[in-house]
């Protein structure tokens, strides 16, 4: 159990990292090499970015919760 949920936080971290980095910046950055700078332009937020942001606050959701159970599972030795 203990390595299952290790294993997803890792695969969790991991998604979540570049899912941040495909977000549209502010100012340009990272995001515009995936195509952020084209989109920019337009204006609005598109239903690409708005999918964007549910994947990612669902996937971070996911990782704060088997992380809490990591925890516990760890601390009660199990």
């Amino acid at each position: 159990m203990i390595l299952g949920l290790s294993i997803v936080v890792m695969l969790c971290s991991v998604l979540l990292i570049l899912l941040v980095l495909l977000h549209k910046g502010k100012g340009g950055g990272l995001s515009d090499l995936f195509g952020g700078g084209v989109t920019s332009s337009l204006g609005g937020s598109s239903v690409v970015e708005r999918n964007l942001d549910r994947l990612t606050v669902a996937l971070g959701l996911i990782w704060i919760v088997s992380a809490v159970v990591l925890g516990l599972l760890i601390n009660r030795g199990a």
